[in-house]
């Protein structure tokens, strides 16, 4: 691929890429739209669609804290990892 195929796909991205914020953003707009409209109600069935807005508990290793206090265990547990990052900036 030459250097100007390059540049004109870099500038494709860049445009669907601003497509895709706009729309997430709108989806966005949507969302909050339609949890105010429920309220504290956890479902409600609109037509076809069924929503729901539930609260959801999960449990994670405070890894600050573990770094704190038990810094050797935390030293044998830890792993480092490579990755590419891809960017057209």
């Amino acid at each position: 691929m030459s250097i100007n195929e390059m540049e004109a796909k870099a500038r494709e991205l860049r445009q669907l890429q601003a497509l895709i914020e706009e729309a997430q953003a709108e989806a966005e707009i949507i969302k909050d739209a339609l949890k105010a409209a429920m309220g504290d109600s956890e479902s409600i069935q609109a037509g076809e669609y069924r929503i729901t807005y539930k609260a959801v508990t999960s449990t994670r290793i405070d890894t600050k804290a573990l770094r704190k206090a038990l810094p050797d265990l935390a030293e044998r547990f830890t792993r480092e990892t490579t990755t590419r990052r891809f960017c057209v900036a």
